[in-house]
This record gives C-alpha cells, structure tokens and sequence, in this order.
C-alpha cells in the first residue's frame, strides 16, 4: 500500500516534507496539501500527480486517497487539526509543538486517550539525528557512569521579524525540553531563566540570549543557551559530563578548507540542513509504523509534557526565579 499523505501547512517546513515524501520516502505520496495562502499551496503542489489543493485542513483531510496527516502549520492551529484528524481515525506526524500551551496539548492527549489507541507522533527530529541517537546509546550503557549535566547551545543565525521573547522558549528550547527527558530517561522538575542584557544584534524588545536551567528527577543539571541571533549560523551542541567522562555531539565535521593563513568549514545556515537527514529518518519512520499498523516515536504525552516545561520557562522568564514544574502520573496508553 502506497500511504497517501495531507499536509496541512505549506510554509517553509511544510513545503520541505512535501519534497520528502515525494523524492526521499518511500511508500507514500503527497494525496493532498492545505495552506490558507493558496497560491502557495499549488506552487508547493505543482508537478504533483493526483495532488488535491485546498485552504481549509478539513477539505484536505476528507480528500480522496488519504489515510495520514502530517501537521507542518504553526503551532496555535495544531489542536483544531489534530482534533479532526482524530475524528476521522487518521494517524498523525505533528510538527513540534503538540501546541503551544499544556491546556491545548491536554485536550489533545484527552481526546486520543478516549480512542484508545495512539495516533499522534509529534515530531522532535533531535530523536532521529545519528548525533543524538549515539549520545543516548551511550548515556543508556552506562559505561561513563551516571549523567551529571548536559551542557547545550542552540543557536540560530537571526530571528525572524514575528519572533518573541516567548517563543525562545515554547519554539526553540521545547527542543531542548524533549532531548533531555529522551537522553536521560528523567522528567524535568524544575526551570529557571537567567537573562544577560540582550545583544545589540537582536531585535528590539527581544531578550536574546537566555540561558535557560533545568533539573531533573535524577538529579541532573541541564544548561542550555538559546542564542537566536547569533549571526554566523545555525549551530545545536551538546555536552553530557558523566562520573567517568564526557561525550559531546554537533561540533560539526565536513569539508575544512585552508587558505590566505586561515583555516575554516562552512557553518550550516539553518535547520533544515543540520538535521536534513533526520527529517527523512523521522518521515520515513514514521510512513512505516503507519503502515505496519502501530505507532513509535514521541507520544502526545511527550508533547504535553514538553509544554508544561514551556510553560513553566515563560513564568520563569517573566519571574526571575525557579519554577517547580508538576507532571500528573503518565497515562496507562502512554507507559
């Protein structure tokens, strides 16, 4: 069975998992695409046998062909998609966040609870990357002794001109928040934001850099710099300080080049080409457990236990001080 695919979403990630599926993943094709803009929904659906255009999620959804939905729409219109995806039984790839909110991913899990079956596989690639893949097999072996911290750095060459304070939080570091409950195996059970005076290079009424502090339920300390206008590239780190050692990923190989008494690679300039090959991990993944009936990958509990980490770092953001973050007993579907 060839797995006919909705992508609700057009934008630039959108437009990137439509030209995956259609050159890189096998045993699925793009059935349909939505976007409120719909001059840009055909422009990404042109060339595309049997590829249905529409502006409304729905109509896309209810397309002839279509059995799964990959949500690459931004994040406030998530829920109201899941919602209908889950009223027509048909199994999910969500762009990180679930939604931006813990009340908004809560109805989410509430309403998939009811189903009882999972459908939904939220999409944080960092569990795809071969970088992250060995840092967890190794942290998992246990052969450094227990994690200690985790040092990270997430960084992007400039913000775009809608980008908040906020959103360092509940659209960048909710990376963060997911790698390190997935690296450690722990829950993060508390969050504080220290905030240096903001880089003259950063928009205005942008608080950027934060460095953002997270504890864990083991025990651990987790660092991380979100850096969103740090001017030279798009760069992801990540350092884990164990009893026996260290194990660091993302310093970046390729091509060095030498020249006029200089020595240098090239800095990837963006996501999409730092984590290219997750993506096509993930989708591919993804396609199929869809196909093969079952679901794997990051739960809708792992989307809600992402935003009350969120959650929990814009009060911190906005307080100073050291927020507790509360997580009710995993479901029994989600064990």
């Amino acid at each position: 069975m060839t797995l006919g695919i909705a992508v609700i979403g057009t934008g630039r990630m959108g437009a990137d998992h439509v030209r995956r599926i259609e050159t890189a993943v096998g045993g699925a094709r793009v059935a349909a695409v939505a976007d409120l803009d719909a001059d840009r929904a055909a422009a990404v659906a042109r060339g595309i046998k049997g590829c249905s255009v529409h502006t409304d999620p729905a109509a896309a959804m209810a397309a002839p062909g279509v059995d799964a939905v990959l949500i690459a729409s931004s994040g406030p219109a998530h829920e109201a998609a899941l919602l209908d995806a889950f009223a027509r039984g048909l199994p999910v790839l969500c762009e990180k966040p679930l939604t931006p909110d813990p009340a908004g991913a809560l109805r989410v899990m509430e309403a998939e609870r009811r189903l009882g079956r999972r459908l939904v596989t939220v999409g944080f690639m960092r569990r795809y990357d071969a970088e992250y893949q060995d840092l967890q097999h190794t942290l998992r072996r246990g052969k450094l002794g227990r994690a200690l911290m985790l040092h990270c750095r997430h960084r992007n060459a400039a913000s775009p001109s809608f980008f908040t304070t906020e959103m360092l939080i509940r659209d960048s570091v909710v990376h963060e928040a997911d790698a390190t409950r997935w690296l450690l195996g722990q829950e993060i059970t508390a969050v504080q934001v220290l905030r240096p005076r903001p880089s003259s290079y950063a928009p205005r009424d942008l608080g950027d850099p934060q460095l953002v502090l997270f504890e864990t339920s083991g025990g651990a300390v987790v660092d991380v710099e979100i850096f969103v206008n740090c001017g030279f590239g798009y760069e992801v780190r990540c350092e884990a300080v164990c009893e026996r050692g260290t194990a660091s990923i993302g310093a970046g190989g390729g091509l060095v080049t030498r020249t006029t008494g200089r020595a240098g690679r090239a800095v990837p300039q963006d996501f999409t080409v730092r984590f290219a090959e997750a993506y096509d991990r993930e989708v591919r993944a993804w396609v199929g457990a869809v196909r093969a009936g079952r679901a794997e990958g990051a739960s809708a509990w792992d989307g809600y236990a992402a935003a009350l980490v969120c959650e929990a770092g814009v009060r911190a953001q906005r307080s100073g001080e050291r927020v507790e973050v509360r997580l009710p007993e995993r479901p029994a579907l989600y064990a």
